[in-house]
């Protein structure tokens, strides 16, 4: 005889682990999907304004449509079929029995207590065997007996009794556990009853076959390879490629345009008929003559722009070009389709710029460089090469931009528009064919929101020394205020808040930019938490997007025309910019870029670009020059801030006496007139920590 015991419990190991699987992968999505969000674009505030353009509906729905994928709904999907998965587990543990391995006792089956004499046993078992014979016991159908569990059940009594009285099978008893001797048991994987059955093993092995030879090593190539397609910007390979041949060192914003249109990813969206498809309209449109000025068509190219457009051969390229133009001439095409197309190029065209922007980057030439900047900020206002910055503000078109402007042979920024006197802009804004009084109060409105940097001081320092040393880390420190355009009655700008004021040697969280280090009332240096504050939302009504906009610092050789310093991006402000009634702040903001100093000693002069990736006309261009110290000169100013003698009255003073040395007299008391004086002569000092750089700005408009 012998039996077989498994240690398995099936249906309650297997469902533990599928339980616990699910768990790793639910979990962590769950947390991703309920965690508060901490992209900019949802976090930054908005330009409080319910302006509506013309064609605005269709942006918003792409731009809703987009909100929409951003929210994972395809990881909302597993992570409630995760749930719904762990919800079975835990039903089908909690109503699958438990089973458990029961040892073999001979005085259980028998009915007996352990001290029951061999005599008692006997005696015992000869009732039992009187009463569950196989010759004389019947089966009972009501127990759920048959003839076979009888004939079972008396084997099992006689098992017992043996191994009670039997020499030989007592001691297999006593040494194995069992009348029968040593039994053979088994170790079962907890596996569904339909996987070990047999006939379906094969099955099995074609499954497992397919998961780890067919579809992993498919998501795992398919991972890398789409990696390897795709550029850091985002891009295909054979779009940066493509833009890399467009290259020129003379670009300017329209060449910029023409080479965006290059890109494979308009191959996939206008594929096939789509190509075609409306091209005749849309060029018709956008070569249509233009009201505002004779040397520009509608959609503001000039005739060698359209020239560029007509030498492209029929295809997904053409139809990109001629939407890209319809899109930043803001063109009515009166079709649905053909319009929601001409706003879903701007992100296209957007993504491809930033890949032509690292191009123009590692080549180093100022000009791609800054029409790269250009393009950005052209296409997020939809706006045309040459055309007027004033279309940027609602409710404005180029007829009302021209009566604005006048005779004037340059267009007017915002900034130059709102800065002029209410009188003066109401004559030239507001009248029949013009703007009416409720969209003018929306112009001011919107324009009294628009995040308008306006740079206070720049300078060149290291931190901890009075000047700057030859390959030494350098920090350009920007100092500016949001000023928006057409702002009355500005505050003057606190001195002390251009200063940038060295951590303490000890303060590992002002070293480490954790904090910053400020002055405080009594003049004395200060520790402070580091603000992380968000400008508002770009206002761009014809942009598909939200996108918060970003500022660029970038130093540049004006007699080479040659990039310095790569550019450094800014996203987010240390201060408010606006209060809670969305009124300015005036607060300072500090930006700050490092980079190494030149190897040798002299005097650099750079050109500062700061530049606002979203707004045109809100660009900053100054001079400032970087004065790199020799090293020879650096010791000696070391050697002046040395300690000075102590006092003849101080104990370190009398110390010094005694050894024949001669201690400093104590220096006599000034007048109260003098305090000014000396103040004035420590701020010089303190002065002199910078290289001396600081400069006035003005926009670059």
């Amino acid at each position: 005889m012998s039996s077989d015991y498994s240690y398995d419990e099936q249906g309650q190991f297997f469902p533990f682990f599928v339980l616990t699987v699910t768990g790793l992968v639910t979990l962590p999505l769950t947390y991703t999907l309920l965690r508060k969000s901490t992209d900019d674009e949802r976090l930054a505030p908005r330009i409080k304004t319910d302006y509506k353009p013309q064609d605005g509906d269709a942006a918003q729905k792409l731009r809703s449509a987009h909100k929409r994928r951003q929210r994972k709904v395809t990881r909302a999907l597993v992570t409630l079929l995760g749930w719904a998965i762990m919800g079975a587990m835990v039903y089908l543990i909690m109503t699958t029995a438990r089973t458990a391995s029961k040892i073999w006792n001979p005085y259980d089956i028998l009915g007996i207590a352990d001290s029951a004499t061999e005599k008692q046993i006997k005696s015992h078992y000869k009732r039992l065997s009187l009463k569950f014979h196989p010759d004389k016991v019947r089966p009972d159908a009501a127990k759920n007996e048959t003839v076979e569990t009888l004939n079972d059940y008396y084997v099992e009594l006689t098992k017992a009794y043996q191994a009670l009285t039997d020499e030989e099978v007592r001691n297999n008893y006593i040494q194995y556990g069992h009348p029968d001797g040593k039994q053979s048991y088994s170790i079962g994987v907890a596996l569904p009853t339909w996987i070990i059955s047999d006939g379906n093993g094969k099955y099995v092995v074609l499954v497992y076959a397919m998961l780890l030879g067919v579809l992993l090593p498919y998501l795992v190539g398919t991972w890398w390879y789409g990696t390897l397609r795709k550029s850091k910007e985002g891009v295909l390979m054979e779009s940066a490629n493509r833009l890399f041949r467009e290259y020129r060192e003379e670009a300017q914003l329209s060449d910029v345009i023409y080479s965006l249109s290059s890109g494979r990813e308009f191959e996939t969206v206008f594929a096939g008929d789509q190509a075609d498809s409306g091209l005749s309209r849309i060029e018709s449109r956008i070569s249509a003559d233009s009201d505002a000025t004779k040397s520009r068509f509608a959609c503001g190219f000039s005739a060698k722009d359209k020239q560029a457009l007509e030498d492209l051969s029929e295809g997904p390229r053409r139809k990109a070009l001629a939407l890209l133009w319809a899109y930043l001439g803001r063109i009515q095409l009166d079709d649905a389709a053909l319009t929601k197309a001409k706003f879903e190029v701007a992100p296209t065209a957007r993504a491809l710029r930033d890949a032509f922007s690292a191009i123009s980057l590692a080549y180093g030439n100022v000009k791609p460089i800054i029409a790269s900047f250009e393009a950005n900020q052209y296409i997020v206002q939809a706006l045309a090469p040459g055309a007027s910055p004033l279309l940027q503000l609602p409710h404005m078109d180029n007829k009302i931009a021209a009566a604005i402007e006048g005779d004037s042979r340059s267009h007017f920024s915002v900034q130059q528009f709102l800065g002029l006197p209410d009188a003066e802009r109401r004559r030239r804004a507001v009248g029949k064919g013009l703007l009416s009084d409720d969209q003018y109060k929306t112009v001011l409105n919107i324009g009294s929101q628009l995040p308008l940097l306006h740079l206070e001081k720049a300078f060149f320092k290291v931190t901890g020394e009075r000047c700057v040393l030859p390959s030494s880390l350098v920090s350009l420190v920007l100092k500016g205020r949001v000023v928006p355009p057409g702002t009355q009655n500005v505050p003057e700008v606190n001195e002390l808040d251009l200063e940038d004021v060295d951590p303490a040697e000890d303060d590992l969280d002002a070293i480490t930019g954790r904090k910053k280090t400020v002055k405080g009332p009594d003049g004395k240096p200060i520790t402070v938490e580091e603000n992380k504050v968000l400008p508002p939302l770009t206002f761009a009504p014809y942009y598909p997007r939200d996108t918060p906009p970003k500022w660029h610092a970038f130093l540049s050789d004006s007699k080479q025309g040659k990039m310095a310093v790569p550019p450094f991006t800014f996203t987010h402000f240390d201060q408010p910019a606006f209060d809670e009634q969305g009124k300015p702040t005036f607060a300072v903001q500090t930006l700050k870029a490092q980079f190494a100093a030149p190897p040798q000693a002299g005097q650099y002069t750079f050109v500062l670009h700061l530049i606002c990736d979203s707004y045109v006309g809100f660009d900053t261009r100054v001079d400032i020059t970087m004065h790199v110290e020799d090293a020879a000169k650096a010791n000696k100013v070391s050697d002046d801030d040395e300690i000075s003698e102590p006092d003849e009255d101080s104990l370190a003073g009398q110390m010094q006496a005694l050894k024949g040395g001669q201690a400093a007299p104590k220096p006599r008391k000034k007048k109260a007139v003098d305090d000014s004086e000396e103040e004035d002569s420590d701020s010089e000092e303190e002065d002199d920590d910078t290289s001396a750089t600081n400069t006035d700005t003005e926009d670059e408009s």
